[in-house]
């Protein structure tokens, strides 16, 4: 598993996004706010907004807040206009990083997200530096020791998934974000349980961290993704799992 992956499951066992719920609200409601915006308000024909409906959805998110995040999107309510903005950089280590933003201040975002990148061993790159390292799948992740392997390949390939990646202590299915949907409905009806379920940008390759950077990519990883401006952090970096457990 990409080393993004890994991170956004040991947190989400945690519960560390339970605890921050209210932030994890804010950044739903400005992604199916834009999401509205750009493709309109029925989810049946926008792909984005039944994206960030299911997401939110799955946060337990009240179905009042989704209604006013779409009235905003179509202009029915006033609310803020925000900018959406790609942020590339390196973290420790020369890893890759992604950081997507939604935005109502640009000028904050991206002092707010190259301050975090040069204190934590990174710094900000132009525009295309590392980009070019990711590409677009769906992704879901399902703990080894809750599903039973052959019933997971069965569901999930014969429902269009592009592979299924095994590591040390889950199963990686991935697909094309076209077929996310109905790969993530067939596992859902199967009653397969998973940690983790999204469109996301996997990298092609990854780099092993240990050590110092391990630390500071993680600890660099969290502030990116607490930040109020940010929507989504991408990136190439590995650290095996009991790594990753302990630091985190």
């Amino acid at each position: 598993m990409s080393g993004h992956s890994k991170w956004a499951s040991i947190r989400h066992k945690k519960g560390v996004v339970d605890a921050k719920r209210g932030k994890v609200f804010t950044k739903l409601i400005k992604e199916i706010t834009v999401a509205t915006r750009l493709g309109g308000k029925d989810p049946d024909s926008n792909a984005r907004l039944r994206t960030a409906i299911a997401a939110a959805k799955a946060e337990n998110m009240p179905r009042d807040n989704i209604d006013r995040a779409i009235k905003k999107g179509t202009g029915a309510l006033e609310g803020s206009n925000y900018e959406e903005v790609t942020y590339e950089g390196y973290g420790p280590g020369g890893i890759a990083v992604l950081v997507e933003v939604l935005t109502d201040n640009k000028n904050r975002a991206v002092a707010d997200v190259r301050h975090l990148f040069e204190r934590h061993g990174g710094s900000l790159g132009e525009a295309g530096c590392v980009a070019w390292m990711f590409f677009q799948k769906g992704l879901i992740v399902l703990q080894k020791d809750q599903v039973d392997e052959e019933k997971l390949l069965e569901v999930a390939l014969e429902a269009g998934a592009e592979d299924i990646k095994e590591g040390q202590k889950e199963f990686e299915v991935i697909a094309e974000p076209s077929s996310f949907e109905h790969v993530k409905a067939a596992i859902d009806s199967a009653g397969l349980s998973y940690v983790l379920a999204e469109i996301t940008m996997t990298p092609k390759t990854t780099v092993n961290l240990d050590g110092k950077n391990a630390q500071q990519m993680l600890t660099l990883m969290e502030l990116l993704e607490d930040n109020e401006d940010v929507n989504h952090v991408y990136a190439n970096f590995d650290i095996p799992d009991e790594v990753m457990e302990a630091i985190s």
